[in-house]
């Protein structure tokens, strides 16, 4: 009886020790670590398993804690890992399930994978006139030696690298004879000439589409012929005068011919001045923010000039490809900060399903994978400077303007409202970049600062023509269109809209640069997408050239940053008077 047993228990033990062979087996995961500069260095595991230079793949039981180290080869330094880890340290982390993680490194060699981090913010409607046009008497004021920048040409010298100076632009205003409630009447005999505002609040002017035609030329608003630009005025007096729920004060539309200088944004000035800039970079579309804003995304509007879901025949989402989800196909870390503040968002802990309405990838059906799978991607501001402190900075970085709160530097939209101050906007871009700047991850960033779009504020320079990212003409003109009775080349998406300003930060960044290179915001896509071996979305981000020729990576001019000035805040602020 006792050996039967025992012949039983010896069947048992031997049942046991296959089954759970079979469990320990089905138990095991894989790690996966690819090395996204090949050659750069070497990546080992502890446990061993991972051992090597490009991409390599290991088992290991579910639940062991995984450490990787990475050793840079001669001529390199180590970046950051991303995927399961993140970060400049070591790397370690339980693995429960397949794993991917992707170590970068610096080459060294003075090539564009120098740069592992790309943030980029675009803050509202102001044109390159409105904000940079008095750019060359601020070198002459500060002693920046001079070169060719094609601002207002009232403040271009006498001789030297061209253009030169030239009387201050005017343009047609509203006819006297007819005042409010009456439309402005377009009168070209009542100039209104480029003027210094002393005011750092003002009234909002319209970017729109039809007023954007009408802003290319007044008697030609379908672009049959070179624009004039000289509809500002008449644009910005039609909708002061039709502004609801109250017109505004400046009914004839003078503040479109408004500009600041260099004491006003002085900040901006000297970031401008000792980087890199640009006189030839333009909004994407002729039209006002969403569409402007969803080029930032997928470097199209899908066909829109106007918000999506402004009419019942919109489609709910767009379903183009956007930058976020190539950079998730492509293992490539990526953010989207956002500021709640004045919104309806509260913390201190954020739900990223509201944080999520303060953005533009809530525009793209890819949105809805965002919120359902990555929503740890989308987060507060506060993650972003806590990120700088801790090293943990994403590859790619979107921050979004801080809108709800009035910091976007956006035309005040109503008299009766709190006025929008163009210098508390500045002040509180400065905090973002400077923080940069101190961080530790400076060695290998880039910031980019732009505009969405101009804003309906006079600039000179006309839009220049593009590529239609997809083939698809305006779905949404109204009846009430410039191009509804008649057309022209500027009926479909193959103008940019005008200039705006730029600002390119980096220690990579080429000091006191100015290019002249004709270029819209999706070449901000084209950098992140030629940084990290990306294809282009559409058409429009394939054309654009890639940003490279801000940056100097063989003798980076920027390793320590400049120390900038503290962004003036004491200009007076109000709607109720010019200037």
């Amino acid at each position: 009886m006792s050996r039967s047993i025992s012949i039983k228990c010896l069947w048992c033990v031997a049942l046991l020790s296959i089954l759970c062979g079979r469990a320990s087996a089905t138990s095991d995961v894989q790690l996966t670590v690819k090395n996204a500069d090949t050659g750069g260095g070497t990546i080992v595991s502890k446990p061993a398993g991972i051992n090597c230079g490009t991409t390599c793949t290991a088992k290991f039981p579910s639940g062991t804690s995984v450490t990787l180290t990475a050793t840079p080869a001669s001529g390199f330094k180590f970046a950051e890992w991303s995927g399961g880890c993140g970060g400049a340290a070591t790397c370690t982390f339980t693995l429960k399930a397949n794993t991917s993680v992707t170590a970068a490194f610096n080459d060294g060699s003075g090539s564009l994978t120098s740069l592992n981090h790309i943030v980029y913010l675009s803050q509202e409607n102001r044109s390159l006139d409105n904000y940079f046009g008095a750019m060359r008497q601020y070198w002459a004021q500060n002693r920046y030696p001079d070169q060719s920048f094609d601002g207002l040409p009232q403040f271009n010298p006498a001789s030297g690298p061209h253009p030169l100076n030239g009387p201050a632009p005017a343009l047609p205003g509203c006819n006297p004879a007819d005042v409010p409630p009456s439309d402005c009447v377009w009168d070209a005999t009542n100039l209104v000439a480029s003027f210094h505002l002393d005011t750092v609040c003002t009234e909002n002017t319209s970017p729109s589409w039809n007023e954007a035609h009408v802003d290319w030329d007044y008697y030609d608003q379908v672009g049959k012929y070179p624009a004039k630009n000289n509809g500002f005025v008449k644009t910005a007096g039609h909708d002061a005068r039709t502004n609801s729920p109250k017109p505004f004060y400046d009914a004839d539309g003078i503040r479109a011919m408004g500009y600041f200088d260099g004491d006003d944004l002085n900040y901006d000035y000297f970031m401008a001045t000792n980087f890199a800039t640009s006189d030839r970079f333009f909004q994407p579309a002729m039209t006002r923010t969403n569409p402007n804003r969803e080029y930032l995304v997928a470097a199209t509007s899908g066909g829109y000039a106007y918000p999506n879901g402004a009419y019942p025949s919109d489609t709910p989402l767009l379903k183009s490809k956007t930058i976020f989800e190539e950079l998730t196909d492509a293992g490539i870390s990526w953010k989207i900060y956002v500021n709640p503040e004045g919104s309806k968002c509260t913390g201190p802990v954020y739900e990223a399903s509201c944080l999520f309405h303060l953005t533009y990838i809530q525009d793209f059906t890819y949105g809805q994978t965002v919120l359902k799978s990555y929503a740890k991607n989308i987060a507060p501001i506060s993650e972003y400077f806590s990120d700088l402190a801790n090293g943990t900075l994403p590859q790619v970085a979107q921050i979004e303007p801080a809108s709800e709160g009035g910091l976007d530097e956006h035309g005040t939209d109503s008299d009766s409202g709190f006025p929008t101050n163009v210098q508390l906007g500045v002040r509180y871009v400065s905090t973002l970049i400077n923080a940069l700047m101190e961080s530790s991850s400076w060695d290998d960033s880039a910031f980019i600062l732009t505009y969405d779009e101009s804003g309906g504020l006079y600039d000179h320079v006309s839009p220049q023509p593009a590529v239609s990212p997809d083939g698809i003409k305006p779905l949404d003109l109204p009846v009430d269109s410039v191009c509804h009775a008649a057309k022209g080349p500027t009926c479909d998406f193959v103008w940019t809209g005008g200039r705006v300003p730029l600002i390119v930060v980096s220690p990579f960044a080429k000091q006191n640069y100015v290019s002249h290179t004709v270029m819209d915001e999706t070449a901000i896509l084209k950098l992140i997408e030629t940084r990290f071996n990306l294809p282009a979305l559409n058409k429009r981000d394939a054309a654009q050239p890639d940003m490279t020729e801000f940056f100097d990576f063989s003798s980076p001019p920027w390793v320590k940053p400049p120390t900038p000035p503290t962004q003036n805040t004491s200009n007076p602020c109000y709607l109720d008077k010019l200037p």
